[in-house]
């Protein structure tokens, strides 16, 4: 190495995400690249002392939901204050492109309902300065971010798109139809995407509670739209959906287009309480899949989905009863002064919580927890809302009522709703080594008001690898693999994902033994004033986009080097 590197990381313990042994070595940046690694004699223009540090490629996420949010922000939360470098959205069939003017009300009717984005914060905040999918890739591409992005072409979009309100009725798509979406999905591949997403998930619903466009679409229409994907050759199917009952003909379907046409297909991978074990059989019935020639995997999470209650939040426990809606109106400080008095408290307490589907969802005691700062995501049962009551001989809503009043009203309850239904996190454990799962789902820019699960990959290494007490724990190297060269190599990145010389400088310079999430908290810094969710961390030193630093000891530096990602580029 001739030229003065960019920047040096100094005697830093190296994780390389090829998931082998962990090794001393200095790591050298010359113009957004690694340059050597090893010893590096020369100085940097920049160093930055990594010893006692461990040193890791950027987190790579492959199921966001930044769609809205990267056409008005440039800082991508809370992916990036968390060591995410790079960020897939256009994730379960849902976007904002292709596009009709006089469907931009419908497709932000999808978003809300299904990802809980508020309808004000996109009618406020979306500029709708595109039409057609390569548009909105141009569009992106003028923009500057703190990470890089990618996408993919949502099939709720497509749909609409080309069949107007015969698609949002989810009527089956005739051969022309479903020529033009195979033309449009091959366009928006060219351009960049890097997949066709879709939704077979009655739970997803528009905000006026109708499923979503391509829930119950039809073999045929999306055989035609992977045989499109795989014209172009490259990218991959992403299915979130219902097996249950219909898993034979679900994950069979599942199948078949992985055959069909030769191109990788993932699907969201949880276990359920209503089928506790049937994340085992789709693992089996994967492995099986994959031995007959097809590339599937299953996307998971390493902790459970989670919904977070308390009265700054969208949700809580006392959100079905007759006096919430009146407390809801007001500001936060006055909210709080309301709660604050004795005979409100009492009232709320006695009143019913609203409908069976409210009470399971909001009043849950048994599995309601307080979450803590430091957040505990495998809390035991027996800390539960309902175990704590019983022992101090009140009833668990009072209690509830209590831990939200603290902090000035900002007290966090925990609802784990799904890989929890044993009560502990065992099923993710094995789950995490698998060899055919990849650790996604963190659904960064969605649900705002109610989960920040996108904070899950670095909990992912601090937790697996460092806290966990209530099991066994997994290797350090290995999990620094399955959240950075697994998920690039997955989604066809082949510049990233490593720490090897002539591949992208997206590095972490973490304080591995202070790593540690931060409590969430509420921001209203959305469009329209719009409140969201936000949650950082301790111990990372600094996270490099492009060998550019964008967090240092927790601050932004206001540096944004990420842009758009275009498949095939």
């Amino acid at each position: 190495m001739s030229e003065r590197p960019d920047l040096v990381i100094r005697g830093g313990t190296v994780a390389d995400g090829s998931g082998g042994p962990l090794r001393e070595a200095d790591v050298a940046v010359s113009g957004g690249r690694i340059s050597a690694v090893g010893s590096v004699v020369q100085n940097g223009r920049e160093e930055i002392d990594a010893r006692g540090r461990l040193v890791t490629p950027g987190f790579v996420d492959v199921h966001t939901h930044y769609d809205a949010q990267v056409t008005w922000a440039n800082q991508i939360l809370p992916s990036s204050c968390n060591g995410v470098t790079t960020v897939l959205m256009g994730n379960c069939g849902v976007g904002f492109a292709p596009v009709r003017p006089e469907h931009h009300d419908m497709l932000i009717s999808l978003m809300e309902g299904v990802e809980d984005i508020p309808e004000v914060v996109m009618q406020e905040g979306l500029p709708w300065n595109w039409a057609s999918f390569p548009d909105y890739l141009d569009m992106l591409a003028e923009r500057q971010f703190d990470v890089d992005v990618a996408t993919q072409v949502p099939h709720a979009a497509l749909r609409v798109f080309v069949m107007g309100e015969r698609g949002a009725q989810r009527e089956e798509a005739t051969a022309a139809d479903r020529a033009e979406m195979a033309r449009l999905t091959a366009e928006g591949m060219r351009a960049g995407a890097f997949g066709f997403s879709t939704s077979r998930l009655l739970q997803h619903r528009t905000a006026e509670g109708e499923p979503v466009p391509s829930y119950g679409a039809a073999e045929a229409e999306l055989a035609e739209i992977a045989d499109a994907v795989a014209g172009v050759g490259r990218g991959w199917l992403q299915v979130v959906g219902d097996f249950g009952d219909a898993i034979d003909a679900e994950f069979g379907l599942l199948k078949r287009l992985a055959l069909r046409s030769g191109r990788p297909v993932t699907f969201t991978l949880l276990q359920t309480h209503r089928y506790p074990e049937q994340w085992r059989d789709l693992l089996e019935r994967t492995a099986a899949a994959n031995a007959d020639g097809a590339e599937i995997t299953g996307q998971i999470r390493g902790r459970p989905t989670s919904t977070l209650l308390g009265f700054e939040l969208s949700h809580n426990p006392f959100l079905g009863c007759a006096s919430w809606p009146a407390l809801a109106a007001l500001a936060m400080p006055e909210r709080v002064a309301a709660l604050r008095d004795p005979a409100l408290r009492a009232r709320l307490i006695a009143e019913p919580g609203g409908s069976r589907a409210q009470i399971r969802r909001h009043q849950d005691w048994d599995n309601l927890f307080p979450l803590g700062d430091p957040p505990v995501y495998e809390p035991d049962p027996g800390t539960s809302i309902a175990a704590e009551a019983a022992r101090r001989s009140i009833q668990p809503a009072e209690l509830a009522y209590d831990l939200m009043l603290e902090n000035d009203g900002r007290g966090i309850l925990y609802h784990p709703v799904t890989n929890y239904a044993g009560g502990d996190m065992g099923p993710v454990y094995e789950m995490l080594g698998h060899p055919n799962t990849l650790i996604g789902l963190g659904d960064g820019g969605a649900h705002v008001g109610i989960m920040c699960d996108a904070t899950d990959m670095l909990h992912t290494l601090s937790h697996w690898t460092r806290d966990r007490s209530r099991g066994p724990k997994r290797g350090l190297e290995e999990m620094v693999r399955r959240l950075t060269s697994a998920n690039a190599d997955a989604m066809g990145l082949t510049d990233r994902g490593r720490i090897a010389p002539g591949l992208r400088a997206d590095i972490n310079v973490l304080d591995y033994d202070a790593v540690q999430l931060r409590g969430p908290e509420v921001r209203y810094d959305l469009p329209a004033g719009g409140k969201r969710i936000l949650q950082g961390s301790r111990g990372i030193d600094a996270t490099l986009v492009a060998g550019v630093p964008i967090w240092r000891q927790g601050e932004a530096t206001g540096a944004l080097p990420g842009r758009l990602v275009r498949s095939g580029r």
